[in-house]
């Protein structure tokens, strides 16, 4: 059996892909590894993945193991599995997998327990077939660690004693103000293009006058389409290929920073969990952005309504219009929203306060 180092114990990070352009550039997978990289900082730490090819790599203190041709469960691309896996589980003191719901956590949460080591999951959505379709593997995981208060009610673990909320987190040196860029745009959006994300409900309810960024891949050539034709006449840039620095740039020019995510889209598809957390509002409001977003999902824990931004009704263009109007009306009111939001990440959202929280749960803080 294995004993826990309290003072430096070796953590495993299992994600079924890597964050990048030589994996896949989402939210989830961004969350795992920006965790990882920051908690190599405190303690010993590796990150596993699949990918086309084996590598093993350092990012700092970071180890980054990555499994080349793996095996897909049932051919699902987001299902990866490869026995390798067990070694570096046997390496670590503390395994934390970043999605419930695949066979590789399965596997790893029983490989941990039989061998007398600690695990824990956060479930940053998604899924693929495993045995936890047929029977329950909450009980498998020493804790939950979720991402926002909603992502502990909507997963079924409100109850639970170990479910414990540990947010995400924002680089706050990188995502931080510049008081030499002015604020040229009156909103900026980030994210997928995806018809769940609403970005046609936030175009449809432009003022006039006001200057929107859209920045993000299209996903969804229909939705694009329609996006392109709703944009006509308006002051709408959209930009579908960006690096960190061209995010953070557009942050900092932006007065406010939109997230006008909805359950239903414009072609009546639903999203039972939209947003588990809402990191680009994070990354906006770090920059000194004023936050708007739709009271969905976990938006409004993101969005302190009339402190640091505009909480409105989802799908409804002209509540999203009244928002960004009072903005261009209200500059100052807008900038004490913008300092406000930055305030409101650092005391809560910052990378090292959840490598707290996590150690904490771990047992090892």
């Amino acid at each position: 059996m294995a004993s826990l180092r309290a003072d430096r114990p070796r953590v495993l990070h299992v994600v079924p892909a890597l964050f990048g352009p030589q994996g896949v550039v989402g939210g989830a997978e961004r969350y795992a590894y920006e965790l990882a990289r920051h908690m190599a900082r405190v303690v010993p730490t590796t990150l596993v993945a699949y990918g086309e090819a084996d590598r093993e790599e350092f990012h700092g203190a970071l180890r980054v193991r990555v499994f080349g041709r793996p095996w897909h469960v049932r051919r699902q691309t987001s299902n990866p599995f490869s026995v390798r896996i067990l070694r570096e589980i046997l390496r670590a003191d503390i395994v934390h997998c970043h999605q419930q719901h695949i066979l590789t956590s399965s596997v790893a949460a029983a490989a941990a327990r039989l061998s007398g080591r600690r695990v824990y999951c956060s479930d940053l959505g998604g899924g693929g077939w495993d045995i936890s379709a047929y029977i329950s593997t909450d009980g498998w995981y020493h804790a939950h660690l979720h991402i926002s208060q909603y992502s502990r009610d909507v997963f079924g673990h409100r109850d639970r004693d170990n479910a414990i909320v540990i947010y995400g987190g924002v680089d706050c040196e990188t995502f931080a103000p510049d008081p030499s860029r002015e604020r040229t745009l009156d909103c900026v959006f980030v994210g997928r293009l995806l018809p769940h994300k609403g970005v046609d409900v936030l175009i449809e309810g432009l003022p006039p006058g006001c200057r929107l960024m859209v920045i993000g891949p299209a996903l969804d050539q229909r939705y694009l389409h329609d996006l392109q034709r709703l944009a006509q006449g308006k002051s709408v840039m959209f930009i579908h290929s960006a690096d960190d620095h061209m995010v953070v740039d557009a942050y900092r020019r932006a007065r406010c920073v939109a997230l006008p995510s909805v359950y239903r889209d414009r072609y009546g598809g639903e999203t039972r969990v939209p947003e588990l957390l809402g990191q680009t509002l994070l990354e906006g409001m770090a920059c000194g952005a004023a936050g708007l977003c739709t009271d969905v999902a976990s938006l409004p824990e993101v969005v302190r309504h009339g402190e640091t931004g505009l909480v409105v009704p989802p799908g409804d263009p002209r509540a999203i219009g009244r928002a960004l109007q009072w903005f261009m009306d209200h500059p100052e009111e807008t900038t004490a929203m913008g300092r406000a939001g930055r305030e409101h990440v650092l005391s809560t959202f910052r990378w090292d306060l959840v490598v707290g929280r996590c150690l904490q749960a771990y047992g090892v803080a």
